[in-house]
């Protein structure tokens, strides 16, 4: 669960602004989010993916969906010179990431209605990252579409998306939708990327641990907002069971419930089913 939005295309109703809340959201479940190993497994996995790539030590990198900068603040641990932008809906989650790591930017942004500060960032980004993001979005085409504007032909976004069977939890934080390989795929090329790599990966355990989030149902929403020291005990000590597991996990098979994606932004002229044709594929992790 991490659950970043950047804007989300809904009429407004009582509904969406429940599960699209996520001035509450971070404030409900910041601390669930950020001891949550499946977390720490697909971060390690888009880093990994971005060393891969060789970049320059100060690259431009946006981050689409900042959260509360747990991603931007293990990645400038891991690349400390890179120029980092995180953009988030949520004025909570900008607050808290710009604690977290003072050396990058933060903006509030909605990308359908963008602040007028976010027009210098246009064409900025020689790499962005979007993790867990896509499932909150009603039209993702559309959503990378814009998060396009912000990168220079040629860039590399790394995706993550959740797969497999969506929770009670998934719904109540506004998931409109869970990816496979061919979905994520589809999406990413109507958006005018180029596809190199998608991987699911986490089986078996993040399966299982995914299946143990769906079996508590409505009931652990009601557990992470309560806060007590048996919960946040028996969180803690399954984050760290569940870490090392993690370790034996396959980075890609046909099984794995997270979906992760490398793609390149084409040239303005290059259909994008032939960007792929024109950029060196990533490295194999």
């Amino acid at each position: 669960m991490r659950g970043s939005q950047l804007g989300t295309m809904t009429s407004p109703s009582s509904a969406s602004e429940t599960i699209d809340n996520w001035d509450s959201h971070w404030s409900d479940f910041g601390e669930a989010i950020s001891s949550n190993p499946a977390q720490v497994m697909r971060h390690n996995l888009v880093i990994r993916l971005f060393a891969g790539e060789r970049p320059s030590p100060k690259s431009n990198v946006i981050d689409f969906g900042s959260g509360h900068g747990d991603f931007l603040e293990k990645f400038h641990r891991r690349f400390p010179e890179m120029n980092l932008l995180g953009l988030e809906l949520s004025e909570t989650g900008v607050q808290i990431s710009r604690r977290k790591v003072p050396a990058a930017s933060f903006l509030t942004a909605d990308l359908f209605k963008p602040p007028a500060g976010l027009a210098e960032y246009e064409g900025w980004g020689e790499y962005a990252v979007s993790c867990e993001v896509l499932e909150h979005v009603d039209d993702p085409v559309r959503f990378l579409e814009v998060a396009g504007t912000y990168l220079k032909d040629g860039a590399t976004l790394f995706v993550t998306v959740p797969g497999g069977k969506m929770s009670a939890l998934d719904r109540f934080i506004g998931h409109r939708r869970h990816f496979d390989r061919e979905l994520i795929r589809k999406v990413l090329e109507e958006a005018g990327f180029g596809v190199t790599k998608v991987m699911l990966a986490g089986f078996p355990f993040f399966n299982l641990y995914r299946l143990m989030i769906i079996a508590r149902g409505d009931k652990l929403t009601t557990d992470i907002k309560s806060r007590s020291w048996l919960f946040r005990t028996l969180l803690a000590t399954m984050s760290r069971i569940f870490l090392l597991l993690f370790q034996l996990n396959l980075r890609d098979s046909p099984f794995g419930w997270q979906v992760v994606a490398v793609a390149r932004k084409k040239p303005s002229d290059l259909p994008a089913s032939d960007a792929t044709q024109h950029q060196p594929s990533p490295t194999a992790i």
